[in-house]
């Protein structure tokens, strides 16, 4: 019939650039099946069985809002949620500002610069256990720092944060601070290795003061940098469990009672995996609240530029 072809039939060149096309898919498939079940799964199950009254074991009893109401009753759980908004606004102010400065001042060109990277970034490849139980020896006050500095002759010195109700979260945003100040003082640090090195040179042309360089125009430039920081640092919060648990036990009394641990005691401890699970969904929210926003303004809105 005239107008009819057979196809052509495929050579060796066509099937090659067809597996190099598919062959990325292909390989990422057993990842992608191990976060849909184990990751996305898991995270389902726990925001399904929030709504029953799943003791020791899950059950299949479905008692809607209950456990959340529950949840919000429990004067723990409100102490925990005021902790963790003072730990993460002592925390993550301490680490923003200290790590800027740590990273301006490497990016002097100073000597040593290695040396000076490697150990800022030291205390991050500790466990928040180790860290916890090292700040846990330095703040007792019979043991640490006030026993040492009583030593040499100041009497009246005291720093008891650890054992002050008032004080002892504040201890554990010290610790913390410690561990994860290198971090974000690496993260600036590429940050402002990527500042065009020309807007330094007008700068000084036009006889603008460093500090307002570093505020007016090369913060802003380094937004998305500082907003990395930020992310992983409040996750970092919602996470904050081994050091309360190395350093204080959530004492003295709640004193350092955070979210995480509630979680883990009611699901351990007082077997009671819809509440447990009611607690880790609020959590999981507030994660979300905070990746959303950021993967949208990283990702998909520059998707939408294009």
């Amino acid at each position: 019939m005239q107008g009819s072809s057979k196809p052509a039939p495929e050579t060796g060149d066509t099937l090659e650039r067809r597996w190099d096309v598919y062959m990325p898919y292909v390989s990422l498939t057993p990842m992608l099946i191990v976060v849909i079940v184990f990751y996305m799964g898991t995270m389902a199950w726990s925001v399904g069985v929030s709504f029953t009254s799943s003791k020791m074991f899950p059950s299949s009893d479905f008692v809607g809002l209950e456990q959340y109401r529950v949840l919000f009753g429990a004067a723990r759980w409100l102490v925990s949620l005021q902790n963790i908004f003072l730990f993460g606004f002592a925390f993550m102010g301490s680490c923003l500002v200290c790590g800027f400065l740590l990273a301006v001042f490497i990016d002097q060109k100073v000597r040593g610069e290695a040396i000076f990277r490697t150990i800022f970034l030291f205390p991050y490849a500790m466990s928040f256990i180790v860290t916890g139980l090292v700040w846990q020896w330095l703040m007792n006050p019979s043991l640490g720092i006030e026993h040492f500095v009583r030593s040499l002759g100041w009497e009246n010195f005291s720093f008891a944060w650890i054992v002050d109700q008032h004080l002892a979260i504040y201890a554990v945003a010290i610790a913390a601070f410690w561990q994860g100040s290198g971090l974000i003082m690496v993260i600036m640090l590429a940050g402002l290795r990527g500042v065009d090195t020309e807007l330094w040179k007008a700068a000084k042309i036009d006889g603008i003061p460093t500090w307002r360089v570093y505020l007016s125009i090369v913060l802003p430039i380094m937004r998305p940098t500082v907003a990395t920081a930020v992310v992983l640092l409040a996750i970092g919060v919602v996470k904050a469990y081994d050091v309360v648990v190395a350093m204080t036990l959530g004492g003295p009394g709640t004193a350092t009672e955070v979210p995480a641990k509630f979680i883990m005691d009611y699901l351990f401890q007082r077997q009671n995996l819809g509440l447990a699970m009611a607690g880790s969904t609020v959590m999981l929210i507030s994660v979300l609240a905070l990746l959303v926003p950021y993967l949208y303004v990283q990702y998909f809105r520059k998707e939408v530029r294009h």
